[in-house]
């Protein structure tokens, strides 16, 4: 497993060699050596120097490996070359992050996902780099030229593959799209779990939910979104959306094809942005995050809050120094997701966002008016409620928007 160093300041090495070994841990690789490189300025045939090549390449032989993983992004023409060099595959960042996805993928449209992205990427290696493909496919003549090469042809079935994934895909968004507008008109609060992998979004989860989403310190755990009902104080219901958890140079052709799965997260009415703070690359995590969750369209002006997860790791110092900093700072919560620590004030926080522009009102309905006394304990907060003779009194916290709807409701 190979780092190229190529200046990044805010990482620290020994965490990203951590996090590439995690990758390949993820499906099950054995990791028996890590190396890091300071490139100073890329080389177009191997990415590293030819010094640093013939490194790792006696580390192959002495550690007789048959892969290399570089934790970079590697063009077609210095992923042969370097296989060549070192005698084993060579795969870069982009491609181990695709293989893990290709593993996990549980559903039907996670696999059409992935599907599509690995063709896309896959895609571009066949242009530049399967040179032995170039060969003549034989032709008939009659169409007075020279037969259709192999690479042209295996060009065109990918083509033809991702045209039929992407038609299958926009399938799925459109009937996500009818459920999601379902929920609006109910309508339900949306509150979207976001973050780099492995932070503890779906151990948040599985507490808030009671849930058995699966939830391991593994990378890219969970893949395929998982939407559940919670309530809230003052919120009868909400749905609680747990979402593919992002990492540093995510490939642009995941984002692409997941971006049905990421529809979820740029609907929502709310951000969850929970944040591993005891990872010694936190900071550089959360703006890995915030730049993926720009490119996908999530509007800056969507509620967002900060769940900082893992107290439980912290030492007594840097905890107090965490709490304290959360006590601080506007819609920071600090939380252990494991033990249950600051879930609760989380909670509390994040509906009193939800139901910021609620008012209180006096409405009295008829006693056996039963459907109108379950669309206010669904729709806000009854404070209290009085049967007299054939009237009920009811004293409920309702958003105006709501408060409305209720009155128009036998109009």
């Amino acid at each position: 497993m190979v780092l190229p160093d190529q200046g990044d300041a805010v990482r620290d090495n020994d965490a990203r060699l951590d996090e590439t070994a995690g990758l390949a841990l993820a499906i099950g690789l054995d990791v028996v050596e890590r190396m890091a490189f300071r490139v100073r300025a890329a080389k177009p045939a191997t990415l590293i120097g030819s010094g640093q090549v013939e490194q790792i390449a006696q580390a192959v032989r002495m550690e007789e490996a048959g892969l290399v993983v570089f934790d970079a992004s590697l063009t077609p023409v210095q992923q042969r070359n370097l296989e060549t060099a070192l005698e084993a595959k060579v795969i870069d960042r982009t491609g181990l992050i695709l293989e893990i996805f290709g593993e996990r993928a549980a559903t039907a449209e996670g696999r059409l996902q992935v599907e599509l992205a690995h063709l896309d990427y896959q895609a571009g290696r066949l242009v530049r780099s399967w040179t032995h493909l170039e060969r003549q496919r034989g032709g008939f003549g009659f169409l007075g030229g020279p037969g259709e090469t192999q690479i042209e042809a295996d060009r065109r079935l990918i083509r033809d593959r991702m045209a039929r994934l992407r038609k299958e895909l926009e399938q799925v968004s459109r009937t996500r799209g009818l459920h999601r507008d379902r929920r609006q008109r109910a309508p339900w609060p949306v509150i979207a779990l976001v973050g780099y992998t492995n932070a503890g979004k779906s151990t948040l989860f599985n507490r808030l939910t009671g849930a058995g989403v699966m939830a391991e310190d593994l990378l890219f755990a969970t893949l395929d979104p998982t939407l559940r009902q919670i309530q809230l104080p003052g919120i009868d219901k909400a749905i609680l959306s747990d979402t593919v958890g992002f990492v540093s140079d995510l490939p642009t052709q995941l984002v692409a094809a997941f971006k049905a799965t990421l529809e979820e997260v740029v609907s929502a009415d709310i951000l969850i942005h929970v944040r591993d703070i005891a990872h010694p690359d936190a900071e550089a995590q959360r703006d890995d995050v915030e730049a993926v969750l720009n490119e996908i369209g999530v509007d800056p002006e969507t509620p967002r809050f900060e769940a900082w997860n893992k107290l439980d790791l912290l030492d007594e110092d840097a905890r107090t120094e965490v709490l304290g900093k959360a006590e601080r700072l506007d819609r920071m919560v600090a939380i252990s997701a494991q033990t249950g620590e600051g879930v609760y004030t989380l909670i509390q926080t994040v509906a009193a966002a939800l139901t910021a522009g609620h008012r209180r009102y006096q409405i009295t309905l008829d006693a056996g008016d039963g459907a109108g006394a379950a669309w206010l304990h669904a729709h806000g907060e009854v404070l209290d409620h009085r049967v007299e003779g054939m009237h009920a009194d009811y004293d409920v916290r309702l958003s105006p928007a709501d408060y409305d709807r209720f009155t128009r409701r036998d109009a």
